[in-house]
């Protein structure tokens, strides 16, 4: 399914340039939201058409194809493919990250008769795809607590975090990593929430916005349009006097969601400590937190750059100013 943002592709007092971008389906698209109800792309000069993936190699091999303009998605998943250790062989040397998104809000969900991640050996959990993403925040977690992988509990590749969440429900697999809100909508069904990833791990960068850096130099204006419509659409979302309104863009587009489930998210995702990135600002601590779990974990095992050298800051500094 593919979804034109119609705020986004009010024409503005010229035409607005098309971006492609592919996002993982969820709350965390709630800028996204915002920005297509607000008009706040059309304000800056796009008109965003937006693909969901059903997982990371989908997406990530998408953007080096040139078939997507920018790709919301976990800037482990840019290291890995940079890194050449996404599992596809492809040259994936121009993928950088531009502008933050999140600090991942991971937490460690069970089916109900799990209370424990102890209870969890000899069980099979899921993940996105085992080479990139967020596993290596669940087998380091898993680590910490005595299980280890192969050894204790298996795992399965079941796509993005929608599908995991399905999955879950569906009671194919034991435990996942869900992200914000659907942990929340797991919950109400009765599932356990056994740690908070995230904060186990410290800080950690999570989503990011990524792009391939010849398209970004040939589409400099776009770019910063677009990060300027995010950014400023973060900003709205923290505005306390926009909150009823914002509860109400989420129900709309979170499918699946009640009342409850909004209000927790918007505690959750506008938390002023720990949520949504203001700004859209990178955390580049958490990148460090990033690499090294794929330091670790990764395979074939290599030396990583530093974290800066994932990260090309030009476009979101032009964005930033007015």
């Amino acid at each position: 399914m593919i979804a034109v943002f119609a705020g986004c592709a009010t024409q503005p007092p010229g035409p607005p340039k098309p971006l492609s971008v592919i996002v993982f389906p969820g709350g965390w698209n709630w800028p996204m939201w915002v920005a297509e109800e607000k008009g706040l792309c059309a304000k800056n000069g796009v008109a965003v058409k937006v693909t969901p993936t059903p997982n990371s190699r989908f997406q990530l091999t998408g953007l080096i194809e040139g078939k997507f303009d920018i790709a919301m998605t976990a800037i482990d998943n840019i290291i890995a493919y940079r890194e050449g250790q996404g599992g596809v062989a492809v040259d994936a040397s121009e993928l950088v990250a531009v502008m933050g998104g999140d600090p991942g809000f991971l937490r460690l969900m069970s089916a109900p008769e799990f209370k424990t991640i102890a209870q969890l050996r000899g069980k099979t959990l899921s993940v996105d795809a085992l080479t990139s993403g967020y596993a290596f925040v669940l087998l380091e977690v898993l680590e910490r607590n005595g299980l280890l992988l192969g050894r204790d509990y298996q795992t399965v590749s079941a796509g993005g975090g929608l599908q995991r969440y399905n999955d879950l429900v569906a009671g194919k697999h034991a435990a996942t990593l869900l992200t914000a809100p659907l942990d929340v909508q797991a919950q109400e069904k009765g599932f356990n929430r056994l740690t908070d990833a995230s904060q186990a791990l410290g800080r950690y960068q999570g989503l990011v916005g990524g792009v391939r850096l010849s398209w970004a130099q040939q589409n400099r204006d776009a770019l910063i349009g677009y990060i300027r419509a995010y950014a400023d659409a973060v900003e709205w979302l923290y505005d306390p006097n926009n909150a009823a309104e914002a509860i109400a863009i989420f129900l709309r587009n979170q499918q699946g969601a009640s009342p409850q489930t909004a209000a927790t998210a918007y505690r959750i995702l506008l938390d002023p400590n720990d949520g949504l990135q203001r700004r859209a600002r990178i955390d580049m601590q958490g990148v460090n937190t990033t690499l090294a779990l794929r330091a670790k974990y990764g395979q074939p095992q290599k030396k990583l750059g530093d974290a800066g050298s994932y990260y090309d800051g030009r476009y979101y500094e032009a964005a930033m100013r007015r």
